[in-house]
């Protein structure tokens, strides 16, 4: 499952739980919690997994992309070798292929930079997804554990009152 979509999940769960009278505290159903933090705990490596194919892809991308400019590099020396066996025409075949070799470095440079940017916008999205769902989850912690407090208070007053009695 998404991790956006188990995060909408425990949105939801929280917006359905029952508010507390009197303060800014809830309860929720405890299992139904658990099993969406389980839930994402799965997920989460899932999301670290589409981050890392995303680098694999990058580097993938920039292997092909220094792969071309070598072979556009090869090509542009042997045509310049050509033309000054041929023509001798030194001056021509030397600025032909500077341009070559100019525009493969050019476009070689293009793809790095566009998947550069690729991968630091999806890290980025990801690291935003998972600070909220960390920020989520702290506050389902924090909330189980007031909870548990007050269960805890209570049980504490029941029995001092028992005792007293």
């Amino acid at each position: 499952m998404d991790i956006l979509q188990l995060i909408d999940r425990l949105e939801e769960l929280f917006n359905d739980a029952k508010a507390l009278p009197f303060t800014h505290n809830v309860v929720v159903d405890e299992d139904r919690m658990l099993e969406l933090i389980d839930q994402m705990r799965i997920a989460i490596p899932e999301e670290v997994k589409k981050a890392q194919q995303v680098m694999a892809q990058r580097d993938r991308v920039m292997a092909q992309a220094q792969e071309e400019a070598n072979r556009t590099l090869q090509l542009a020396r042997d045509k310049a070798d050509q033309m000054i066996q041929k023509d001798m025409i030194v001056g021509e075949a030397q600025r032909r292929a500077d341009q070559i070799v100019g525009q493969a470095r050019a476009e070689a440079e293009a793809t790095r930079v566009d998947a550069d940017n690729y991968v630091v916008d999806t890290l980025m999205q990801l690291q935003d997804q998972i600070a909220k769902l960390s920020n989520q989850v702290s506050n389902g912690v924090r909330m189980v554990q007031e909870e548990q407090m007050r269960k805890s208070s209570s049980m504490s007053a029941n029995i001092s009152e028992k005792v007293e009695k």
